[in-house]
């Protein structure tokens, strides 16, 4: 092997590895991904250079420092999708798999030598749980398989093996290793779910679109994508608004807003149709539509028996809620006209004249004079406000987080050991486990107990036999 090559991975293995599996590289860099999310979530995410402009100002600086410029300059208005924050992302995963292979594994590999047992009694005594009980091999007291027996029935594995001159008998026992695994489970887990966040990242993206009840789109308003995302944005299939209707409460107040969407394909057949509202979305090909807002389009009003016009309505700087408005004219020169405003999509429009009065009000349906004329307001149409989320990383980030609650859960199962080791006069026990030492302790000591009883009661038989045995 070249030098070279050789120099590299002494490098890797000596030097790169350790720092990378350093657990207070890991908790800095879990500090930084908890402190930029932080800043994702207070500072507003993917909105234009004028909001960041009004709440952001430069004079006087949010904390000093947090202008408009400072935002955009740095990405906080898009964190999640920046790539220092995707290279830390990188980095706590590589530490996270730098730990799992240098500490965890090489831990259960450290597990697997145990079972090659202990054959010396000065092994015992740098246990902080161990003893030492007098044998007695003619009357069988302490003996390791009374030891098995009574670790058999606390469920404990129990391997056994006799020494290479048949002078010892060895003992190995232990329950709980899924408390061992426990780790490594939550390690991988975090792992899948960094990887879900880049792959997220990455190839997905999120739209936004305002559509007028009846009109078919596709998705182009898109605010924020991965570099990556092009394949995820829909090109085969479209969307038809159906319907948008609102639920009013008995005090006026919007209760709940509804969409009724159609899944169109190429040849414009439908292929999913549901009805949708706030957190009940639609679902197709790894597209999610939600419903998110609500607007008033367009109404249509004829003026006596002229054809029906469609206006569309703007929205309108309202101090008591959201306005929308159009102007109607009444005379063919456009000299002379009202001006219709609307607050919702129950039904009721206010009429105002040219010069701001309020002179009518008109219903859906229904008619009013104006200006000598009569104006017919046939239907105010309203526009579903949807957000469009694409993100491939999710079934990836639910499993890392199912994987993450189990992997805690099997962390918590204490992982208990037993060894002992019988000479001919001696039983030496001693054992550990990882947590709960005084449950641990108590369990030993119930052994034991056991374990003692167990020997008295053969000692007391066998007396009893020996003197019965002498009676003539």
């Amino acid at each position: 092997m070249p030098p070279a090559i050789t120099a590299i991975k002494r490098y890797f293995r000596k030097d790169l590895l350790p720092l990378l599996a350093d657990l207070r590289l890991a908790i800095g860099l879990l500090l930084a991904i908890a402190i930029f999310s932080i800043s994702g979530t207070v500072i507003e995410q993917g909105q234009g250079l004028s909001f960041y402009q009004e709440n952001y100002p430069e004079q006087p600086a949010l904390f000093g420092f947090l202008t408009w410029k400072f935002i955009l300059m740095t990405g906080l208005n898009q964190v999640y999708s920046t790539w220092w924050f995707l290279a830390i992302l990188i980095l706590f995963g590589a530490s996270l798999t730098a730990c799992t292979f240098t500490r965890q594994i090489t831990a259960l590999r450290w597990f697997s030598r145990t079972w090659n047992f202990y054959s010396k009694p000065r092994q015992f005594g740098k246990m902080a749980l161990s003893t030492e009980l007098e044998v007695s091999p003619a009357l069988g007291k302490g003996s390791v398989d009374t030891l098995k027996g009574l670790l058999c029935d606390r469920r404990y594995k129990v391997f056994e093996k006799a020494s290479e001159d048949s002078t010892a008998q060895m003992l190995y026992a232990h329950k709980g290793l899924i408390g061992r695994i426990g780790p490594i489970v939550v390690h991988a887990s975090m792992l899948l779910v960094l990887v879900g966040a880049i792959l997220g990242a990455m190839t997905g993206f999120f739209a936004q679109e305002m559509v007028p009840s009846g009109q078919t789109f596709s998705i182009q308003n898109i605010f924020e994508a991965g570099p990556w995302s092009a394949s995820q944005v829909p090109k085969d299939w479209s969307v038809h608004v159906n319907r948008f209707w609102i639920d009013y409460s008995p005090e006026g107040r919007v209760d709940q807003f509804y969409s009724d969407l159609s899944i169109l394909d190429d040849s414009g057949e439908e292929v999913k149709r549901k009805t949708i509202w706030v957190n009940q979305p639609l679902r197709y090909k790894n597209v999610t539509l939600y419903q998110a807002d609500w607007s008033v389009a367009a109404v249509k009003v004829r003026l006596n028996n002229s054809p029906t016009f469609n206006l569309t309505m703007a929205a309108l700087e309202g101090k008591n809620g959201r306005l929308w408005g159009t102007w109607v004219p009444t005379k063919p020169d456009m000299s002379e006209g009202v001006s219709l405003i609307a607050q919702d999509l129950q039904g009721t429009l206010l009429v105002y004249d040219m010069k701001g009065q309020l002179i009518s009000t008109v219903r859906e349906g229904s008619a009013t004079e104006v200006n000598g004329i009569n104006l017919f307001v046939d239907e105010i149409i309203g526009s579903t406000g949807l957000q469009i989320k694409a993100d491939p990383g999710i079934p990836v980030v639910y499993l890392g987080f199912g994987l993450l609650m189990i992997g805690v859960m099997m962390s918590y199962v204490s992982h208990s050991q037993v060894w002992a080791l019988q000479t001919d006069d001696k039983l030496y026990i001693g054992g550990r486990t990882n947590r709960a030492q005084v449950a641990f302790e108590k369990e030993i000591l119930s052994v034991l107990d056991k374990l003692t009883e167990h020997a008295s009661g053969e000692d007391a038989d066998r007396e009893k036999d020996v003197l019965v045995a002498t009676i003539p």
